[in-house]
């Protein structure tokens, strides 16, 4: 019989709730695979070839820096996650996953609403229109939290009466007839939480993070893609030090940009205007190298 590739470090996670936000968790519900899993799969590929690279934990090094994907493909985890709709809608583009998420037509939404703390509120970005610029005041931070909070209730309020069911904290009216909860459920805004099992395979849960973790990504999925990079670090350890170095901590440069630094480090000097770089791009690329071109 064959011993199932196992994590112990991971083993230890199985079915922990790992909490995020206010509300949310993660909890590791299975997987399959692990470092030697990896290795294992990319042996059968190259053969004796890959012999000359050196020992496990190269040979996961080497993979990952030169982007070979299917060995990574060959590892998969399964996790149980509740979190707020609107993360959910963010999460669910990356269609690299199975998902099965809880059902409000079949069941009952918990009185459970995502409420930022003060830190995470934070003003419009001015050059981001996705994204958020700098803290508001304490004062203006109150506000809306107080708002988010009556809103959510209001809604919540108004589902109850919509279902006119026998539910905890709600009196049925007898008088009058409940809607289908399909319908009801329309009222509740996307701050209220969602579940659901989600499994993917590591090469993508890596692009996952890659983006999810970065800090540009939004506060919010990005505490959730925080908490998974910690569940990665506990499963396959050789991965995640080989991904942190070779993509997380690492940078893409253009042709462009890569022939500019080869100027700079020459000693020569260079503008914008003949970098053949967008003025975008050329702040991208101070920032990068720390210091005004």
């Amino acid at each position: 019989m064959i011993d199932r590739p196992h994590s112990p470090n991971l083993d230890a996670l199985l079915g922990q709730e790992i909490p995020v936000l206010d509300h949310g968790f993660i909890r590791v519900v299975d997987y399959m695979g692990n470092d030697d899993a990896i290795v294992q799969a990319a042996r059968v590929s190259y053969g004796s070839g890959t012999k000359s690279i050196g020992d496990d934990r190269n040979l996961i090094r080497y993979l990952l820096r030169h982007r070979h994907t299917t060995p990574f493909e060959m590892a998969e985890i399964k996790l149980h996650i509740k979190l707020p709709i609107f993360v959910a809608r963010q999460w669910i583009r990356h269609r690299t996953a199975s998902v099965n998420e809880y059902s409000a037509r079949y069941s009952l939404l918990d009185r459970e609403f995502y409420i930022p703390n003060e830190e995470a509120i934070a003003s419009q970005s001015r050059e981001n229109k996705q994204g958020r610029a700098g803290p508001v005041s304490a004062d203006r931070a109150g506000e809306v939290t107080k708002a988010m909070t009556e809103t959510a209730e209001r809604a919540y309020a108004t589902y109850l009466e919509l279902l006119n069911e026998m539910v905890e904290g709600f009196v049925q009216d007898p008088e009058k007839q409940g809607v289908a909860r399909e319908l009801a459920r329309a009222v509740l805004p996307v701050s209220f939480y969602t579940q659901w099992y989600w499994k993917i395979d590591l090469h993508n849960l890596l692009h996952f993070l890659v983006l999810r973790a970065d800090a540009h990504a939004q506060y919010e999925i990005r505490c959730y893609a925080l908490e998974i990079l910690k569940i990665v670090r506990a499963w396959v350890p050789h991965v995640y030090d080989a991904f942190v170095d070779y993509r997380f901590d690492a940078v893409d440069m253009s042709g462009p940009a890569l022939r500019v630094l080869r100027k700079i480090i020459a000693g020569e000097r260079v503008d914008q205007a003949s970098s053949g770089l967008s003025p975008r791009e050329w702040r991208e690329l101070s920032a990068l190298l720390g210091t005004a071109l």
